[in-house]
């Protein structure tokens, strides 16, 4: 059975047969909601030298607050990347998919190990959340290459404005959260301009606002819930 996060080199390159990717979808989503996706990238660690402090009570909650809304980026993350994967048909397409889910399972597990060190939690709707974004993975890809890959440049791109405002707004001393943030950040940067190399498209701006108002409503939600 294939797996996004398998390690490169692995068949999860290839596309598989359905019976393969509904199998590979399931082990996923399980791993994905229950914690159980592992990084095969060290988590990323502040600066050499740079000075920090022990987190005040407010800091360290605005914190947990924060990385439970990126932790559920990467739920949702998973999630459209799986939906699109399932229902392509490309060979290229898919293997562009496996890599970047490789690196949201990276994400994923370093948001889940802050929470727990910042004695926080993950959202209470995290199933809810991806079984949206899997819905409108598997609605993206079944548009076509370009405009899935269309799908996922929109996406990084507001991912990255996020994770640029999330940067402004964690505590200055929380030096854990945003190295890691940072890495988040660039690697979805990296996303976005890979999807585009492979030949996606804008989407009509009716869409991207739609996806705007659909991630101001998750952000929003998962802030508290």
């Amino acid at each position: 059975m294939t797996s996004f996060c398998s390690r490169p080199g692995s068949d999860a390159r290839s596309p598989g047969s359905l019976q393969d990717r509904l199998l590979a979808l399931a082990d996923n989503a399980l791993k994905t909601l229950a914690g159980g996706l592992h990084a095969s990238r060290p988590t990323p660690q502040a600066p050499q030298g740079a000075a920090g402090r022990a987190l005040e009570d407010a800091e360290r909650e605005l914190s947990g607050r924060l990385m439970r809304v990126n932790h559920v980026g990467e739920i949702c993350a998973q999630a459209l990347y799986q939906g699109q994967a399932l229902v392509a048909r490309d060979p290229a397409l898919h293997a562009h998919f496996a890599q970047a889910a490789r690196d949201e399972c990276d994400h994923l597990a370093w948001c889940r190990e802050r929470l727990q060190q910042l004695d926080s939690r993950p959202s209470l709707l995290d199933p809810l959340w991806y079984a949206g974004a899997l819905g409108l993975g598997v609605v993206a890809g079944s548009f076509g290459a370009r405009l899935s890959l269309g799908f996922v440049v929109e996406t990084e791109n507001q991912v990255e404005q996020h994770l640029a405002s999330h940067l402004q707004r964690l505590p200055q001393a929380d030096l854990a959260s945003r190295a890691v943030v940072e890495q988040m950040r660039s690697d979805e940067v990296g996303h976005a301009t890979a999807a585009e190399k492979l030949g996606g498209v804008q989407l009509p701006a009716p869409v991207r606002w739609g996806m705007r108002a659909a991630a101001r409503v998750m952000t929003g939600t998962a802030h508290w819930i």
